[in-house]
């Protein structure tokens, strides 16, 4: 497993569009989503200890936010020929499993994580009412404890989501988002051989 940052995009930055399909078949765009006091786009999946770490947070955070007028929505964009446990159908298992109550959609040709410079799982990219990047980057400062190789522990460092939600207070506030932020780290994404993007370090 390779441990991958964020690229970063630079704030202000216009939400890349996306039209995609979700657990339920249905197809979520952005421009749905356009009176929403703000956009929180995840790039996460099943497999990742990482994303595993913080899963249960994703699922507090959303559902704390998402009665303010936050607008939530995860993207997974691996490559299931190599990763066949982030699947659609087993995209549709996790967000049973993990009670998410934001739209789980995938990506299957990987554009739409190119176009947020996506790097790693999970990727975070909070936007303001009109669409501009106000926060990228880490949850928080939490991170799972690896015991040996495909095996972690969460239970000594758990995740609180500070970092995102001090943004997403800000914005709800009226206020600015502060730009000291830190770059969040997991697995990078399993692109499809030959669609990497030049960003991606290897």
């Amino acid at each position: 497993m390779v441990m991958t940052p964020s690229t970063m995009l630079p704030l202000g930055t216009q939400a890349p569009d996306f039209a995609l399909p979700d657990t339920d078949g249905n197809t979520v765009a952005l421009s749905d989503l356009a009176d929403a006091k703000s956009l929180l786009v995840m790039f996460i999946c099943n497999h990742c200890p990482f994303v595993i770490h913080v899963a249960d947070e994703l699922a507090r955070l959303a559902k704390d936010y998402q009665p303010q007028g936050i607008v939530v929505i995860a993207v997974s964009a691996n490559d299931i020929a190599t990763h066949p446990a982030d699947s659609p159908e087993a995209m549709k298992e996790e967000k049973a499993k993990r009670g998410y109550p934001f739209p789980y959609l995938y990506d299957e040709t990987q554009s739409v994580a190119k176009a947020y410079t996506a790097a790693c799982t999970p990727d975070f990219f909070l936007f303001d009412g009109n669409q501009k990047l106000v926060y990228r980057g880490q949850l928080d400062d939490s991170r799972p404890n690896r015991i040996s190789s495909g095996n972690y522990d969460s239970s000594k460092d758990r995740a609180n989501g500070a970092d995102l939600r001090a943004a997403i207070d800000a914005v709800l506030a009226g206020q600015a988002v502060h730009e000291d932020q830190k770059p969040s780290i997991g697995c990078n994404i399993k692109w499809i051989p030959g669609n990497e993007p030049a960003y991606f370090a290897g």
